[in-house]
């Protein structure tokens, strides 16, 4: 059967990292600034922790702190980041960083998030019996037709120091969805990728078959996940994905029990050296998640950032950028 494309709502509030390190003079001093920018993740919109105007970090969600502890930023802050000057020099220095890891062009600026957060609701075709007041379960975002794709990374299985530089010089937004049986083993890798902005949510304890379980099985793969991300990452998840995108009623119940709000899954999934699509055009649409997963060459035909080089030269050749996900949901 033909899947139905999720119909566009309003759009709603959402919060971005603070202004970079000030303005650049002149033109001799532009490139020298370039340089250092990729280094010290000074400018705006770099994934290393910035400050906000008001001083706290901007590390997981804007400016946010290490510890987890959430601060929006206000309208001026984000009219300000958004400021043609400055959106200008966060992409020269993208440019530099472009140059520096390979990729065919450097990656387009995503559109400023919106003033409120879009309705979003199931996908036709994907609900569930009685799911009317359970997280809604969507490949797509609401983005009012502007060309912002998101991108999001599962399990947690290879742990690439490289992806973590790459993604900060490159200023690229993602999301990750965990499972604790695969990230065990080094937390720390995550705390640093929370550190540079990334949000961190719940892909269960141990990745099974949700349908194929309890309830209360499923419940305790959901909060018991909460509970260990909250406690490493100093943040409860707002986010969940069922592993493989199965589900069933009892996993929506199970995760709205356990304080998730929405379950994303995907609309097309990269790989080093391909992608795979949702729809029956094989493209890509305003507003598509684009799912990922934290793999290496043991299972892969590259690496992460040959990844990265290839499903940004796809975003980018169709003209689209990336956003931060948690902007909009």
């Amino acid at each position: 059967m033909q899947l139905v494309r999720q119909k566009e709502e309003t759009i709603m509030q959402a919060a971005y990292r603070a202004p970079g390190c000030g303005r650049w003079r002149g033109r001799t001093v532009l490139v020298t600034l370039l340089v250092a920018a990729l280094g010290s993740g000074c400018a705006a919109g770099s994934g290393e922790p910035v400050k906000s105007a008001h001083g706290a970090s901007a590390a997981g969600k804007p400016g946010q702190a290490a510890a987890g502890a959430p601060h929006e930023l206000k309208a001026a802050e984000l009219d300000a980041l958004y400021a043609p000057e400055n959106v200008r020099r966060t992409q020269a220095v993208r440019a530099v960083a472009a140059k520096k890891w390979g990729l065919a062009s450097t990656p387009l600026p995503a559109p400023r998030p919106p003033a409120v957060k879009p309705d979003i609701s199931t996908r036709e075709g994907f609900e569930v019996e009685g799911g009317e007041d359970l997280p809604p379960l969507f490949t797509t975002v609401p983005v009012d037709g502007k060309k912002v794709v998101f991108l999001t990374m599962d399990d947690g299985s290879e742990k690439d120091p490289e992806l973590l530089r790459m993604m900060s010089e490159l200023k690229i937004p993602y999301t990750a969805f965990l499972s604790d049986y695969v990230i065990n083993d080094n937390y720390g890798y995550f705390k640093q990728m929370r550190d540079r902005g990334v949000a961190i949510q719940n892909h269960t304890l141990n990745h099974p078959y949700m349908p194929g379980l309890s309830y209360e099985e499923q419940k305790r793969e959901i909060c018991g996940q909460q509970d260990l991300l909250e406690k490493n990452y100093g943040k409860r998840p707002t986010l969940f994905r069922p592993p493989y995108g199965n589900y069933n009623a009892d996993t929506l119940r199970a995760a709205k029990e356990c304080g998730i709000k929405a379950a994303p899954i995907w609309a097309s999934e990269a790989y080093p050296d391909h992608m795979e699509w949702r729809e029956w055009d094989r493209d890509m649409h305003p507003g598509d998640i684009i799912l990922t997963h934290f793999r290496g060459r043991d299972e892969w035909k590259g690496s992460m950032p040959d990844m990265i080089r290839h499903v940004m030269k796809v975003v980018t050749d169709k003209g689209y950028a990336v956003g931060k996900l948690e902007d909009y949901v």
